[in-house]
């Protein structure tokens, strides 16, 4: 599908950061994936991370790939909005400051699938800016047979992750939005009305002032 560019809005506006976080097998990928090719600007944000690339990767485009001295400066200094040690693992990733606040100040909208703990460090770090909605499946129980009719699991991971998920979902209520994936097309659907609303908020409409002038005049 070939992406058709939105004319430049009538009015000057900031960006936000649309972050969407969900348990593991709730189909947060594929609606991501869905949402970008559906909503023309919109970006995906891209992470640091310190391990080295692999093939077919490509700098700026997949990540930024940065030794761990540099990611620790980055994060002593405040130039991460959010990082985390992913799987356990000794590599590091994160989300650079500087091009999402450029992205935002050009009035340019990010997509950003984080959990919920990189939800919490950005909203400290941009509060306003970043916009949160986190995926539920219909039930625990469709959940698990979700993951098991994938069959990239052993029962034992199975239960580790039913165990976590118990987890992240006690963090459901620290989000903006709530949407049940129940049918793909509708979740998709409420996942483009929450950006349509978000993108026409008043306190985003940044030339709002400037605009009402230029009409009264």
């Amino acid at each position: 599908m070939t992406k058709t560019h939105m004319p430049e809005p009538l009015i000057r506006r900031r960006g936000l950061c649309f972050v969407i976080a969900a348990p593991s097998g709730t189909g947060k990928s594929s609606l991501t994936r869905a949402l970008l090719a559906e909503e023309p600007d919109l970006a995906l944000s891209i992470s640091i991370t310190t391990r080295g690339p692999r093939p077919g990767e490509v700098e700026g485009k997949h990540y930024y790939f940065r030794a761990k001295d540099e990611f620790e400066q980055l994060r002593e200094t405040g130039g991460l909005l959010e990082w985390a040690h992913v799987f356990g693992r000794e590599t590091l990733y994160g989300t650079p400051r500087e091009p999402v606040e450029a992205a935002l100040s050009a009035g340019r909208d990010m997509v950003f699938t984080i959990d919920w703990q990189g939800f919490r460090q950005m909203r400290e770090a941009i509060g306003p800016d970043v916009v949160g909605v986190f995926l539920l499946p219909p039930s625990l129980a469709e959940l698990e047979q979700r993951l098991r009719l994938r069959g990239e699991d052993s029962e034992a991971e199975i239960a580790r992750r039913m165990a976590s998920t118990a987890g992240e979902m006690e963090h459901a209520g620290e989000f903006n939005y709530i949407v049940i994936n129940q049918d793909f097309a509708t979740a998709l659907a409420d996942l483009r009305a929450i950006l349509r609303a978000e993108q026409r908020s008043t306190a985003r409409q940044t030339g709002l002032d400037d605009f009402t002038s230029m009409s009264v005049a």
